[in-house]
């Protein structure tokens, strides 16, 4: 196949770059760099199936050739990015959308959205399923965001039914791993830094509110199996292994040796109090759970974070 990805040069585009590429695909990536890194995509510039357009999705996108899938997974994703960046979330969720699907159609090509939990808001169902509708402040600052995907998810599925472009959509749970950026204000780089830094770990407010965490190689292979099956619908894909910030912290404090404990803060306006997915849709749609353990994964996560230390 002959993949567009947008984001690529993104935390999780750029791994699903290289998944690709493994299995003897082609790939055109296309980043602006706003929260995407060179970095990530280095070790591809001599691969001759990559090619990259360094570019705005919210511009018109001219991608020449045959394209079999479009995956749109360009947009800030942290809570630090998408605060720091508000207009520039709403714009590539509806008119980085628009485009990507504007593509898509016109090669015939499959799409899939990268969505995200927080379309689920601060949820009132525990786990969240794919049918339930969320409990969203739309005009809360987290709202720029969850409504930004909410239009994403809405626009692809018009597409699908007034088009017939073959859609898929994944809603993606909290995921970690290489690749990450220290400074993005997600709750794994974050803790790892301030452990290897031999710096106490900001908890917000008690922290009792849950959060589940899916290895990054684990989500690849959802997206991947996703994107061939024939599912139309929301599919979440995370661990369904739920803990509290609390218990997370002090996990890693212990994994890295860190003596400096744990300090409380203030919870940011509409964190969610628990987040944790029902992942029966992707057991049974796509055969997929994942298999990397919370252990395993932070090895290699933490072992990328202390070398990127030591090289800065």
């Amino acid at each position: 196949m002959r993949l567009f990805i947008t984001g690529g040069a993104g935390f999780i585009g750029s791994h699903l770059c290289d998944y690709f590429l493994a299995r003897d695909h082609r790939v055109i990536a296309m980043d602006n760099f706003i929260t995407g890194s060179p970095d990530n995509i280095a070790h591809l510039a001599t691969e001759p199936r990559f090619e990259f357009i360094e570019q705005d999705v919210t511009k018109h996108i001219h991608v020449p050739g045959e394209v079999d899938a479009v995956l749109h997974f360009a947009s800030p994703a942290s809570p630090k990015s998408y605060l720091d960046y508000p207009i520039q979330t709403m714009k590539v969720g509806a008119l980085g959308t628009h485009n990507a699907l504007g593509v898509a159609r016109a090669k015939g090509a499959r799409f899939l959205l990268a969505s995200t939990s927080e379309v689920y808001g601060d949820p009132l169902v525990h786990p969240q399923r794919e049918d339930y509708w969320g409990n969203v402040n739309p005009v809360g600052p987290r709202g720029v965001y969850d409504e930004a995907k909410r239009f994403a998810e809405a626009l692809t599925l018009a597409y699908h039914r007034q088009h017939g472009v073959q859609t898929r959509i994944v809603r993606i749970f909290n995921t970690y791993g290489p690749r990450n950026a220290l400074d993005d204000g997600r709750v794994v780089p974050n803790f790892v830094g301030q452990a290897l830094r031999g710096e106490p770990l900001t908890v917000h407010g008690d922290g009792s509110q849950t959060r589940s965490f899916t290895y990054v190689s684990d989500l690849v292979e959802g997206i991947a199996r996703l994107l061939m099956s024939e599912e139309n619908l929301p599919v979440n894909i995370g661990n369904p292994n739920e803990m509290t910030i609390k218990t997370f912290a002090e996990r890693i404090n212990a994994i890295t040796g860190n003596k400096a404990g744990i300090i409380f803060t203030h919870r940011p306006v509409d964190d969610p109090s628990r987040r944790n997915p029902d992942i029966t849709r992707a057991r049974t749609l796509l055969n997929w759970e994942p298999v990397v353990s919370l252990d395993a994964g932070l090895e290699e996560t933490i072992a990328y974070f202390a070398e990127r230390m030591q090289k800065a």
